[in-house]
C-alpha cells in the first residue's frame, strides 16, 4: 500500500506579501487599492506599502511615548492625499487604543470626501478630515489648540514648510517630515546665478541646472532643520527607504526639547542667517524666520 503524501505546508498571505505587517488589515489595503480585490499587489503598490510601513516604524514609538506621558495622543497628517498614512496608522496603532485621534488635512475636496466615507465604512470613528490648505488649518476653529505629532509625507515644495509652521503653532511634540519637489530655493539661486558666478567660486555648485535643482533641495532641508533647532527641537535626518524605492527619500525627525536650551537655539538661528547670506537667499528670510 502506497504511503500518502505529506500535507503541503500552509501558504499564508504573509508568505506572498513579506512587506505586510502582523495584524495589518488586508481589507483596508484593498480599500486603499494597495492590494487588488483578490489580494495581489503590483510593483508600484509594493513600493508604496514598503515606504509607508517603514515610516510607521518611526512614528509608532513617538505616539507610544506621548501616550506614556498623557491620556491620549493626537496626530495631524498634512498633504494627506488619499490618507494612506493616516488609515494605516489608525489600523495598526489607534484602533486598539481607548483614546486618541488622527486628523488628515488635504486641499482636494474630493479626496477628503472619499476618506470620510471610507473611515465611516471601516468604523474608524476617531479619524477626521479637513478640506483645506495647511495655512487654513492654522486658524481652523475646530482643531485642538495642541497637536502632539505632525506628519507630512511627500508634501510638495513649500507644503513641508507650512506643515512645520503648523507644528510650531500647535506646539507639536514631534514632527515627522518627508519633503518632496522643493523648487523655491532653486528658483532664487537661478535669479542671482550670473552675479554669484563672478562673486564667489561657491556658485560653481549651482552653475548647471541639474546641480541648481539638487543643491536647492539640499539647502532647503538644511534651512528647515536649522529653523526647527532654533525653535527648540532636536533634529535627526535619515533615509526613509532604499533609493531604489524612492528618490524623495530624506526623513526629518524633530523632537521638542525640554528644558529649553537658549544657547543652542541662538547658535542655530545664527547659522540659518549665515546660510541665507552665503547663498544670497535673503529674500527667503521671512519664510525661515526663527
Amino acid at each position: 500500500m502506497s504511503k500518502s503524501a505529506p500535507p503541503a505546508p500552509a501558504v499564508t498571505l504573509q508568505h506572498h506579501l513579506p512587506d505586510l505587517r502582523a495584524g495589518q488589515s488586508v481589507e483596508l489595503l484593498k480599500e486603499l487599492h494597495i492590494l487588488t480585490r483578490d489580494g495581489r499587489i503590483n510593483q508600484d503598490s509594493r513600493r508604496k506599502l514598503k515606504q509607508v510601513n517603514h515610516l510607521l516604524q518611526f512614528i509608532e514609538p513617538l505616539l507610544a511615548e506621548v501616550l506614556a506621558a498623557q491620556a491620549e495622543v493626537t496626530l495631524a497628517d498634512h498633504g494627506a492625499g488619499k490618507s494612506y498614512l493616516g488609515f494605516m496608522l489608525y489600523d495598526l496603532f489607534f484602533k486598539d487604543k481607548p483614546a486618541g485621534a488622527v486628523l488628515g488635512v488635504e486641499s482636494r475636496a474630493e479626496l477628503v470626501q472619499h476618506s470620510r466615507a471610507l473611515a465611516q465604512r471601516l468604523g474608524f470613528t476617531r479619524m477626521s478630515f479637513l478640506a483645506g490648505t495647511v495655512q487654513q488649518a492654522l486658524t481652523h476653529p475646530q482643531l485642538p489648540a495642541r497637536i502632539d505629532v505632525v506628519t507630512a509625507l511627500h508634501a510638495c515644495d513649500t507644503a513641508t514648510d507650512d506643515a512645520i509652521a503648523f507644528g510650531l503653532a500647535r506646539q507639536a511634540r514631534f514632527m515627522v517630515l518627508v519633503p518632496c519637489c522643493q523648487a523655491e530655493v532653486a528658483g532664487v539661486l537661478r535669479q542671482h546665478k550670473a552675479l554669484n558666478l563672478r562673486r564667489t567660486p561657491l556658485a560653481e555648485l549651482w552653475r548647471h541646472p541639474l546641480h541648481t535643482r539638487e543643491l536647492g533641495s539640499q539647502i532647503t532641508n538644511v534651512l528647515r532643520c536649522l529653523l526647527l533647532q532654533a525653535q527648540g527641537y532636536s533634529v535627526t535626518v535619515t533615509e526613509l527607504v532604499g533609493w531604489e524605492h524612492s528618490m524623495k527619500n530624506e526623513l526629518i525627525l524633530a523632537r521638542r526639547v525640554q528644558p529649553d536650551q537658549p544657547d543652542q537655539r541662538a547658535q542655530a538661528r545664527t547659522r540659518l542667517q549665515q546660510l541665507l547670506q552665503t547663498f544670497d537667499l535673503q529674500a527667503l528670510g521671512p519664510r525661515f524666520a526663527a
